[in-house]
């Protein structure tokens, strides 16, 4: 079911850093979106998901950027930066 990994990351400033995990549990665990989609989606560490097959990118992207920006986990001119990872990397930090 959670086929892919991704990192999740925030840019500020000019640099990149890792989203928190209690960040990616926030959102995973609440379903604010009404969207099943993101039923799948698994958070494994600082800046690390597993994801189904199903939920696309962009829409995941902008719905945490969204959220993450209303719990002001991220400020309103920080953008985050969703990338799959090879699937053979089996690397969690």
């Amino acid at each position: 079911m959670f086929a892919r990994k991704i990192r999740v990351e925030y840019e500020r400033n000019g640099r990149r850093l890792p989203c928190a995990l209690k960040w990616l549990d926030s959102f995973s665990m609440r379903n604010f979106t009404n969207s099943s989609a993101f039923d799948n989606t698994l958070p494994l560490a600082d800046g690390l998901m597993e994801i189904g097959t199903q939920v696309p990118l962009a829409e995941l992207k902008a719905a945490m950027e969204d959220w993450f920006q209303r719990k002001s986990y991220i400020p309103k001119e920080a953008s985050l930066v969703l990338t799959e990872t090879s699937p053979t990397t089996n690397n969690a930090g």
